[in-house]
């Protein structure tokens, strides 16, 4: 494949690694072409809600989207009146990047396509991919940066509007109003991150029926405290290539130093713990460790954690270690069955609405993305080893095709540790400093 260097680098996916990699692009002097759908460019899905109650999951100090500037987030709280400290609103962290976005487009680097990409594949000048309503864009190289998709349609329920499967989509909206207004009961199937959004949404709605959210194991998110003391360690200090030593190591560290110390103190590592690990130690982590390191390891902030607190004290917030039996639809609302976990006892509930929360597709073979789909049956993309993302190269690359790069949750089969701002910032630095040297070489 040939490329033409005069044509812009196209984007597919506005959230924060999107729109990132286009303004690193802009800083070295490239042309990108940016396409998001549904009008979200420069905040994806995680920081285009309007809900006060959804606020980061870490501090202001850490969320610079700049990795050679790691105050700049923190200088735009300070001016709005707020602390570096604070664990701002998600709405307001959306503002911030719209604003990186918008001064990469005042710059002439960056044109903003609000459509959907249906089709990439490879061209004389480098791609050619198409988006709905018929344009076709010319590129000299290719980011995918489609961040998380929505989760696994659920087993049951298929076609039943009481059951909602996509938690951050419009039905979920109208089901959080609806529950506000009848103050009826919901069932949310999932206990981590994305429940605890939908607990807020439905709190700040004035909801005041009775929530159960249910999982396999009933973990939830810790929280943050206030009076954390860091504690970092050397990578020399860390046991690698064995999950059953890594996990011995940091029970013993976090009998130390304290368990929210002895996590932090390996985020500098987890790029090349994880990566040192053999395949099968990996899916040993994803079958066993994953949900314990997850509710330890993305933590909450410390008043979201007391209001969870608060609600289960209440009674109005249950939260259940269990599968789902069955589920019928009976006089208008859902009858669900469900065993709690180490036991032979059935509970039943009634529920106007079920919410899928499980978290994002981890499973890219069953995207329903139409370009993604097409290039995974086209073979210009293929699964990781694990079959979470996609497989790229240490630069992140995708293997199999020429002048293309994925982004953030697309490469988390490679990195394991790549959702979150410190980790994508720096990844966006790097692949655009790659696809600078290769389209100016």
């Amino acid at each position: 494949m040939k490329f033409d260097r005069s044509l812009p680098v196209a984007i597919v996916g506005g959230g924060f690694s999107g729109t990132m990699v286009a303004a690193q692009l802009a800083r070295r002097g490239f042309d990108s072409v940016l396409i998001e759908k549904a009008g979200r460019a420069g905040q994806g899905i995680a920081y285009s809600t309007r809900e006060p109650a959804h606020v980061l999951n870490v501090r202001a100090e850490v969320m610079s989207a700049w990795a050679e500037d790691l105050e700049h987030f923190s200088r735009v709280a300070e001016d709005a009146g707020g602390t570096r400290k604070d664990f701002v609103q998600r709405r307001q962290f959306g503002q911030y990047l719209k604003q990186q976005l918008a001064e990469a487009v005042d710059s002439g680097r960056v044109r903003v396509v609000e459509r959907e990409a249906i089709e990439a594949r490879p061209s004389d000048a480098g791609w050619t991919v198409a988006v709905d309503g018929g344009e076709l864009i010319q590129a000299s190289g290719l980011v995918l940066a489609i961040g998380n998709q929505p989760p696994e349609p659920m087993p049951f329920g298929r076609g039943n509007p009481r059951v909602i499967d996509n938690p951050w989509g419009a039905e979920a909206l109208a089901a959080v109003e609806d529950l506000a207004a009848s103050n009826q009961d919901i069932m949310l199937v999932g206990t981590g991150l994305t429940m605890i959004d939908a607990v807020l949404s439905l709190e700040a709605a004035g909801h005041r029926g009775r929530i159960v959210a249910l999982s396999r194991r009933g973990l939830i998110p810790r929280g943050h405290v206030n009076d954390m003391v860091p504690a970092p360690v050397e990578a020399g200090e860390v046991p690698g290539g064995n999950v059953r030593s890594l996990w011995r190591w940091l029970r013993k560290r976090g009998a130390e130093v304290g368990w929210r110390s002895a996590v932090d103190s390996l985020r500098p590592h987890t790029h090349w713990i994880w990566t040192g690990l053999p395949l099968e130690q990996k899916k040993r982590f994803s079958r066993h460790a994953r949900p314990w390191w997850d509710v330890h390891r993305h933590r909450i902030a410390p008043e979201i954690s007391q209001q969870l607190h608060s609600l289960i004290v209440q009674g109005r917030l249950e939260i259940v270690a269990g599968r789902i039996q069955s589920v019928e639809e009976k006089d208008g609302a859902l009858q669900v069955t469900y065993r709690r976990r180490g036991s032979d006892r059935i509970s039943e509930g009634r529920f106007a609405y079920m919410l899928n929360c499980t978290g994002p597709l981890g499973a890219i073979s069953r995207t329903k993305d139409p370009m993604l789909s097409q290039m995974l049956a086209d073979g210009l993309i293929k699964p990781d080893d694990l079959g979470m993302a996609l497989d790229v190269d240490d630069r992140s690359r995708v293997v199999g095709s020429d002048h293309a790069w994925a982004m953030g949750p697309m490469t988390k089969g490679r990195y394991w540790e790549i959702i979150a701002v410190p980790d994508i910032r720096g990844q966006a630095a790097q692949v655009a400093e790659d696809i600078a040297a290769e389209l100016g070489a």
